[in-house]
């Protein structure tokens, strides 16, 4: 014991003298102090603790000022932004705060291609089982299908399966069930039907469990060797990077803290055959001494070891942003590769309103210095990436003198961007009446772009609100030509704003309109503490939400940006910087970028059903109404159409409709005479306004407008382009023989000296085979095609109720048109109704009714109308009516189906008269 204290007392030796040492030097420092503090100060004596705490006082008001040097020297060099520090303000400018360890780091090796060399034989498509139409996750599974541009099928789980195959073929890659007690609870028979599929077929299941008010502890779900509990509250998710399902989602990091909803399942199993892909805890789950206890697994994958059907059950719905992504690599995985998403995703910034703002608003110097030092760190991240600057010259120089400063910075750094024309005084091109003055003020644009140095040949353009892009303002698209030799722009506006999921391109008079993204900063979005929501809505949108599933959804994105959100506290740096490392965390998306023109080219090849433009009613969408010419009015569109079929008796209803006081047709066209035909034919790329021009507003009349094209009837593509013009319109069409109009249409033509009609008879026109000069086939298609007349009208009821459609029976048209006009100004609800007794007489030489003018003579129709032709041949006839005996079996039930009381005579005869 004294042996140990001896050695402890040599230890304090050193301690000892070092405390001499420390106390000598306080004893020279008050001294020194006494010395140095002026007596005159502190004439009276000053103790020891109170020159201590003076001295203690003086070297903290040095080392705090140099603390902080220090500080904001570190923050400079890590954000790599060389401004000045008076105006950083830390506690208004956020700055990017993603932390993982999987940015700039080692990938884990990951199998990112699930297709197999095996021979599928099923469809890509995915075949989705809802509880009802309106159900929430449903509508979710739906929503991320069409946005993610995968093919799909929505049943109501009941009692029966759909038909799954097609000539031995399977018609769904995925089966996906909302609820997946509705498979396990099937009837033995489907049951087995629907297995039978997924084995053959080797098509795989994705299935959630629902929440219920019922919390199940260790249930065993039906027939399988896995056990759930129910309703719990967990955090802290993270993946199984073992997993081969893993493609998009990139494994590695934790989704801290806790999970949406409190109404998780998760999974217990005893059979290999199940593998965890999704991990997490239960809230305040710690064990002793505070150690995690084991995770519980919320999403399972079924490898098919215990029934040769694979599966991935989620233990919660879309609702949790990492589960969108593995419902996609799930699809991927068990489609094997037919319905993986690319990994390659573009990615473009356009900031708009290049010196365009109010002073105080604008961006400084530093702001420009700032948005450089970003643009260099996103370029490690997304190759070839710059910002897109869109100016409007005329603004140039117009802020405080800082800002103007910030003006002259970014054309110092000019070759370090993008640029592309907005507009010159930043006005909205549709407000331009006159093309004359909409060039002239381009030019104005491109003339500050020549003196100042600015690239001008992007082939790009962006206009003020959308304004003019669509609705598409043909004024701008020729003065964009003209000036600028635009070849692509971009809107968020097509077919409408809202939902962003269903924006499309389209090619408009050989300029590519791609569609723009919002990434939720606006004008108005200028300061953080000023966003709606605060700045966790914010982030919300960039760690998993909006703006983050945008950029994973659509393979080239826009973003559309201001000027505004560049300086101030620079939102925009700090949203889009943000958002890629959170890409980089979580996905295994590589991000690049290119120019506006090569992004609408790649568009282009991807979806090149997009090229033809569907033009909708501005009148139903208040923001359309706002940037819509202003020369146009909704009152000039037509209120009901006479769709044909040809040669059925439409230029009489024309005639007989025009006679009416009410009613107003179309202008003429100088090519199709009364028809416009734009719906159908190449007209339809002519544009809207050409469409609108035929229709003169008359502020004087309430008339009807309509409009009769003939070849509407059977056109494939005419449905829904009228639907997204006129979704309220009423529909008029007439309906004869279809073996007599077929003839009819023969002997027009050949009586305006077609070539082929003279040289071939009906006969040889209607059994010309596959084989036969094309000239000849598209004759014969021309006769037989429209006369199929369910089919068409099929194609019309899937846009249009059935109350939106009038049928009239051309016989009676004939013979009695003053009912059928009686009939038709009531499903018009055209009030006072016009009587046509006085107005409508029999001419005995043409054989039908003709307008009777001045109370005595009539008008008839021209010299083409009511030709007598030869009786057609009875083979002829008979082989039509064989040809078109199904046809017209399937009219007989669409008529029924849609309450049409009374079948046509000729329809009947037809049937009757039929040979088996």
């Amino acid at each position: 014991m004294t042996n140990f204290k001896m050695n402890i007392d040599k230890l304090r030796l050193p301690l000892l003298g070092k405390e001499a040492t420390i106390k000598r030097k306080k004893n020279c420092m008050t001294q020194c102090l006494r010395n140095w503090i002026p007596t005159r100060l502190f004439p009276h004596r000053i103790s020891n603790l109170k020159i201590l705490i003076l001295a203690v006082l003086i070297v903290v008001l040095i080392i705090i000022p140099i603390y902080y040097y220090r500080l904001s020297q570190f923050d400079l060099k890590y954000i790599n932004i060389n401004y000045s520090m008076s105006s950083f303000h830390r506690s208004t400018r956020p700055t990017p705060n993603i932390r993982c360890s999987m940015i700039n780091g080692p990938r884990l090796p990951q199998n990112h291609d699930h297709k197999t060399e095996a021979r599928l034989r099923s469809d890509p498509k995915v075949l989705v089982f809802v509880e009802t139409m309106y159900s929430k996750l449903g509508k979710d599974i739906a929503e991320l299908l069409v946005h993610t541009r995968i093919k799909y099928k929505i049943e109501v789980a009941g009692k029966s399966v759909p038909v799954l195959t097609s000539l031995d073929k399977g018609k769904y890659g995925v089966i996906v069930f909302e609820n997946l007690n509705k498979y396990l609870q099937m009837d033995k028979w489907n049951r087995e039907l629907l297995d039978k599929y997924c084995r053959e077929y080797f098509v795989g299941i994705i299935g959630f469990i629902n929440p219920s008010e019922e919390t199940l502890v260790g249930a065993e779900l039906k027939g399988f060797p896995i056990f759930i509990h129910t309703n719990i509250q967990l955090k802290d998710a993270a993946l199984n990077a073992a997993s081969q399902i893993l493609r998009l989602t990139r494994p590695g990091e934790t989704v801290w803290g806790p999970l949406p909803g409190d109404d998780w399942t998760i999974f217990q199993a005893n059979h290999s055959t199940y593998e965890p892909l999704e991990w997490a805890h239960k809230i305040d789950d710690y064990g002793h001494e505070g150690l995690m206890k084991t995770p519980l697994t919320t999403i399972v994958q079924d490898h098919g070891l215990f029934d040769n059907i694979q599966r991935v059950i989620f233990g919660s719905g879309l609702k949790f942003w990492l589960h969108r992504l593995l419902f996609l690599d799930s699809l991927s995985y068990l489609s094997h590769g037919q319905l993986s998403l690319s990994l390659e995703r573009k990615f473009l910034i356009d900031i708009d309103d290049i010196f365009v703002g109010d002073k105080g608003t604008r961006i400084k110097p530093e702001d420009v210095s700032a948005m450089l030092s970003t643009q260099r760190r996103i370029q490690n991240m997304v190759p070839g990436f710059k910002f897109n600057l869109g100016f409007s010259g005329k603004y140039y120089q117009h802020g405080n003198p800082d800002e103007d400063k910030g003006d002259d910075l970014i054309l110092e750094n000019i070759d370090e961007f993008r640029w592309f024309s907005h507009m010159w005084n930043h006005q909205q091109p549709h407000l331009y009446d006159n093309l004359t003055q909409l060039i002239d003020d381009m030019n104005l644009n491109k003339n500050f772009a020549k003196e100042k140095g600015i690239p001008f040949d992007s082939g790009y353009s962006v206009s003020p609100h959308h304004s003019g892009v669509y609705p598409a303002h043909e004024l701008l698209y020729t003065a964009w030509k003209r000036v600028w030799n635009i070849r692509v722009t971009s809107t968020e506006e097509y077919p409408h704003l809202r939902p962003a999921r269903l924006r499309r391109g389209f090619i408009h008079r050989n300029i590519m309109v791609l569609p723009r993204q919002t990434c939720g900063l606006f004008t108005h979005t200028i300061y953080i503490d000023k966003y709606p929501g605060g700045r966790d809505k914010l982030d919300e949108s960039i760690q998993g939400g909006e703006l983050f599933q945008t950029i994973v959804y659509n393979p080239i994105n826009i973003f559309m940006t201001h000027m505004s959100n560049y300086g101030n506290d620079r939102l925009a740096l700090y949203t889009f910087e943000s958002v890629i490392k959170f890409l980089q965390c979580w996905t295994n998306i590589k991000l690049s970028s290119d120019t506006p023109l090569q992004l609408a080219e790649s568009y282009f090849k991807l979806y090149p059903e997009e090229t033809d433009p569907i033009w909708g009613n501005p009148c139903d969408d208040p923001k359309h109404q706002k940037i819509w010419s202003k020369n146009k009015s909704c009152d000039s569109l037509p209120k009901f159409l006479v769709i044909g079929p040809q040669k059925t008796g439409t230029t009489a209803l024309y005639t007989f409709l025009s006679i009416h006081p009410s009613i107003a047709s179309n202008l003429p066209s100088t090519e199709t005479f009364e028809e416009i035909q734009f719906f159908n034919a190449n007209n339809y790329y002519k544009g809207l306004d050409w469409y609108m021009n035929f229709f003169p507003v008359d502020v004087n009349s309430s008339r009807y407008m309509f409009e009769k094209s003939a070849t509407y009837f059977d056109g494939d593509l005419v449905p829904k382009r009228v639907h997204a013009l006129l979704p309220h319109t009423k529909l008029v069409t007439i309906l004869i023989s279809p073996a007599k109009r077929a003839y009819s249409w023969y002997q027009h033509i050949k009586a305006h000296g077609d070539t082929i009609a003279n040289n071939y008879s009906f006969h040889q026109v209607i059994t010309a085979g596959d084989t036969a000069p094309k000239p000849l086939r598209e004759l014969r298609n021309r006769c037989l095609n429209p006369g199929k007349y369910s089919q068409h009208l099929e194609r019309w009821l899937t846009y249009f109720p059935p109350q939106q459609l009038h049928i009239i029976d051309g016989e009676i048209l004939k013979s009695n048109p003053i009912e059928v006009m009686d009939e038709l100004q009531k499903f018009l609800k055209i009030t006072p109704q016009f009587n046509y007794t006085g107005h409508l007489r029999y001419d005995e030489k043409k054989k039908f009714y003709c307008q009777v003018l001045n109370g005595e003579r009539t008008k008839c129709l021209g010299k083409s109308k009511g030709r007598h032709y030869p009786p057609m041949e009875e083979k002829s006839l008979k082989l039509l009516q064989r040809y078109y005996l199904s046809h017209n079996t399937a009219l007989v039930k669409l008529l029924k189906r849609i309450g049409m009381r009374n079948v046509p005579q000729w329809l009947q005869d037809d049937l009757t008269d039929s040979p088996t």
